[in-house]
């Protein structure tokens, strides 16, 4: 794994949770030295526990004991008090609004052992591991549609996309909504739920449009939830 360097942010508290999840977020903003002073900002009421620059280099800016302030208002599989619960992890990329790309090799190759080892030490299941668009799909779109979750997948780090045996199992637009909670999605916002699910899981068409496709997609990583192969 990469040196680890310190840089402290003064934006935490206790938690209140044991932590089971990961969060993984993009800066949003120009530059890593923009976005490393905001999060160390006491105004800005920001934080996360690790940056990793676009070079590979990785700041741990909180603790993990403690709680950063990184997902905000979020919600997944009946957690409310996401902060208290996960590792929040930023990746230096300017996002939608400020020239959004990919994500360069050096900054995967780090975060990977990262994962790793988080994931390692405090067993936290591969469909724990989500975007913040997961957690708050009606306010943010990160990391967005061209993370590389399938290379997470090959790691064991994050569910795969489904892609043998799909079958559309036809429910309404209701149903879906129901399946998709089910899963894990806060859908009080149904459209920006039905895009954070395609960003994560179909980011080739992200439309907010509900069909066969989605749907057969949803279907197939809940059947492998309930056989215990999307732990």
């Amino acid at each position: 794994m990469s040196e680890i360097i310190d840089c402290p942010s003064p934006n935490f508290d206790d938690r209140e949770a044991p932590i089971s999840m990961i969060v993984l977020h993009y800066t949003g903003m120009q530059d890593a030295a923009s976005a490393i002073a905001r999060l160390c900002d006491p105004a800005a009421k920001v934080s996360c526990h690790y940056l990793i620059a676009e070079d590979g280099q990785i700041l741990r800016m909180v603790d993990e004991a403690k709680r950063a302030w990184h997902a905000g208002p979020s919600f997944w599989r009946t957690l409310q008090n996401v902060n208290s619960a996960s590792i929040g992890i930023e990746l230096v990329n300017p996002g939608h609004d400020h020239g959004y790309r990919p994500y360069p090799e050096e900054q995967m190759q780090a975060l990977l052992p990262l994962l790793a080892d988080i994931v390692d030490r405090y067993d936290i299941p591969r469909g724990n591991i989500v975007g913040h668009s997961d957690v708050a799909p009606s306010r943010k779109r990160d990391p967005g549609e061209l993370f590389d979750w399938a290379r997470l997948a090959k790691h064991g780090l994050a569910l795969p996309r489904p892609t043998k045996g799909l079958m559309d199992p036809h429910w309404t637009d209701g149903g879906f909504l129901l399946a998709l909670e089910r899963f894990g999605y806060d859908v009080s916002d149904k459209l920006a739920a039905v895009m954070a699910f395609q960003r994560r899981f179909r980011p080739e068409l992200i439309d907010g449009e509900i069909e066969g496709e989605c749907r057969a997609i949803l279907l197939s990583l809940l059947l492998d939830r309930e056989r215990g192969r999307a732990r």
